[in-house]
């Protein structure tokens, strides 16, 4: 029999250990706790957050350190706890089938299973009394309890039609790859719904949404109208600044909860800013602008500066995300009243009072949420308003500051590392480039799986989640990426290593890839397999990235032959296809990427390198090399020689080069498009 006791203080997720001190007998998730179940032949009420989640907070002050209903609580179910950024292979499983219910998804996810995990009925967040049309959570669990053991007939229906669509919903759906028609059906449907005025889709609340405009940016490139380009830099010009971003200490929000990118919900992640970062660069290479550089320089700051993780032998990976909450209020660390303005900036109040919208009613419950409203003004004008925010910026690191996730989680530092790589190169900063083969160090260091590819998560000197899908592609997507940034051998040597990994563990049998790993043994139900992106991109959009990237470097049709595969298992449903915008990115980087092949001695080679990694176009391949008949056979470029003593870059498209280019400013003026 378990102890009647909560068993999360020997779990390392900072999330789990917000609730060991619940009264509630909670569970890690596992075999123990399954087993558990089934000896006392009890329902399990599952429970999902994550660190920075406002809400999981909310439903943890109401109800999970209640006592009585702590009580009711172990007395009708085994609970189990669950981190989703450690484990979102289940969270998966479980928002799956809260989504087959036909509920709205979010978190706190609250799924209730059969005592093997099986999922039945479930919800979000519950208040402790009845609200907004809503049972309070006491009554959903008696509810939910009676109906397990009266037999309820509800329950086996819905356990066995949603294991059906569990299982259904990872099955392979093979046929021809996605072409120019799909992506350009996409583009469009998603270019209907975009807020012409604010930027981002319309609406509220408003996500920044990183692979869909991605993949508008890349398409406009394909197709070469501007309207994907457009959409681009609107969003991150009015997010930029707006309230969802840090005026003083660098990095943007979550998402607005308005329509105008105002009030944040202001927990910060790690993948929403690298994949922010990533855009500010394109669009920066595109179109040169002194706020995206400005942006991007902060959010590199904010990065390194707060979320720099635990460090082992002088190198540190990136930690996953801080808080929207601090002292139990939301927003406390961030906002300001115009009395504190007043008397922190004297004589410069008044101007930074009319460029960050502070008034005396506040733009938020009373108080003010920084944002730039008033156009650039001169250097002197901005060098004061720089000075003015050092003030604040100085005064708010003094306040408690919000929770920190400082796990590290390798997809997402691998989507910081790439990313770090590109804005190295487009913004001439090389120490971003060291920063990020550091973060890949440690994760290779400290991360590597039995398999040879990566475990997902690790905090405090051990590792504490399996690795998934989304961990090898992105970790092989940020060695592909330094590659191209440093021409070191060994990163794409690394890239290949973790591709083969991925192919030997996690191959689905149809050419794409499930989340878990063979031998997965704490799975519930079936193996996850989906190439629909979330927040995040998909693990199976990444590896067609990655297997189309080293394809057109090392021109071995292996490679290609694998990134056709992935495209075409989850090809079948064409209706989903809008959900994939990374697969679909791939597809038009298989198909008609540029690759930059630089040949010649290194120091010859350094201005068209420079003019290379700058691209705008991210269906771009830079490859540099002392001499081109040592490339496969196969690459377009085999051995193509450059004027003597000179190096020359080869722009090729469709297995077909042009003529050496020895100008970098001719380089970067043939980059700026593909037609």
């Amino acid at each position: 029999m378990a102890a009647p006791e909560n068993l999360l203080r020997g779990e390392t997720s900072p999330y789990l250990l917000q609730h060991a001190g619940n009264p509630v007998h909670w569970r890690p998730w596992g075999k123990a706790a399954l087993d558990e179940a089934k000896a006392a032949n009890k329902p399990i009420m599952v429970s999902i957050g994550y660190a920075a989640c406002h809400w999981c907070h909310v439903m943890a002050h109401e109800s999970f350190e209640d006592r009585q209903t702590a009580e009711l609580m172990n007395s009708l179910f085994v609970n189990i706890k669950i981190d989703r950024e450690e484990r979102p292979d289940i969270d998966h499983i479980y928002m799956s089938a809260l989504h087959a219910l036909g509920e709205q998804g979010g978190w706190p996810l609250t799924m209730f299973t059969t005592p093997d995990g099986t999922p039945f009925w479930g919800g979000t967040y519950f208040p402790p009394e009845p609200r907004w049309g809503r049972p309070s959570f006491r009554q959903v669990l008696q509810g939910v309890a009676n109906a397990f053991h009266s037999g309820a007939e509800a329950v086996g229906q819905n356990s066995r039609a949603l294991t059906q669509f569990l299982e259904q919903q990872a099955m392979a759906s093979v046929s021809d790859a996605p072409g120019p028609a799909q992506l350009e059906a996409v583009a469009a449907a998603y270019l209907r719904m975009t807020d012409p005025d604010q930027g981002g889709l319309r609406g509220a609340p408003k996500f920044p949404n990183p692979p869909i405009y991605r993949l508008l940016w890349q398409n406009a490139f394909r197709t070469g109208q501007p309207e994907g380009q457009a959409a681009l830099h609107l969003m991150l010009q009015r997010m930029s600044q707006g309230g969802i971003y840090d005026h003083l200490g660098g990095g943007y929000a979550r998402y607005s909860t308005d329509a105008q990118w105002l009030v944040p919900h202001f927990e910060k992640m790690l993948y929403d800013n690298a994949q922010l970062l990533e855009l500010l660069a394109l669009a920066h290479a595109d179109r040169p602008n002194p706020l995206y550089a400005q942006r991007a320089a902060e959010t590199v700051g904010w990065m390194i500066r707060t979320m720099t993780a635990q460090r082992v032998y002088g190198k540190a990976a990136f930690a996953a995300s801080e808080d929207a909450d601090s002292e139990g209020e939301e927003g406390r660390f961030y906002v300001w009243t115009e009395a504190e303005i007043d008397a922190l900036l004297g004589s410069a109040s008044a101007a930074f009072k009319h460029a960050y919208d502070v008034t005396s009613t506040g733009n938020w419950e009373g108080r003010t949420i920084l944002r730039r409203i008033a156009a650039l003004g001169t250097q002197d004008q901005e060098a004061d308003l720089a000075k003015a925010r050092d003030i604040l910026f100085q005064v708010r690191e003094k306040r408690v500051r919000p929770g920190w996730d400082d796990k590290v989680l390798a997809d997402w530092n691998g989507l910081a590392i790439a990313a770090l790589a590109r804005a190295s190169g487009v913004f001439g900063r090389p120490a971003w480039i060291e920063r990020a083969r550091q973060a890949f160090d440690f994760i290779i260091a400290r991360m590597t799986a039995a398999h040879g590819g990566v475990e997902h998560a690790w905090r405090l000197g051990r590792v504490t989640a399996a690795g998934l899908i989304e961990d090898q592609a992105a970790m092989a997507r940020a060695a592909i990426a330094l590659y191209e940034a440093t021409g070191e051998a060994s990163c794409l040597a690394a890239a290949e290593r973790l591709a083969n990994a991925a192919q030997s563990a996690f191959a689905d049998g149809h050419g794409g890839f499930y989340s878990t790993a063979a031998g997965a043994s704490d799975v519930p139900l079936t193996r996850p397999r989906t190439a629909a992106d979330n927040a995040t991109p998909s693990g199976n959009g990444m590896m067609a990235e990655v297997f189309a990237r080293l394809f057109h470097l090392t021109g071995d049709a292996e490679w290609r032959a694998r990134a056709t595969a992935v495209l075409t298992a989850f090809a079948g449903q064409p209706d989903q296809l809008a959900g994939m915008p990374t697969l679909l990115a791939a597809a038009d980087l298989l198909e008609a990427a540029t690759t930059i092949v630089i040949v010649g001695p290194q120091d010859a080679a350094t201005t068209l390198m420079q003019a290379a990694s700058s691209s705008p176009d991210p269906a771009t391949v830079v490859l540099r090399t002392a001499d081109a008949s040592l490339l496969h056979p196969g690459h377009p470029a085999f051995g193509k020689t450059p004027p003597a003593g000179q190096a020359a870059a080869y722009v090729c498209r469709r297995n077909v080069c042009g003529l050496p280019i020895t100008d970098p400013a001719t380089l970067s003026q043939v980059l700026r498009t593909r037609l």
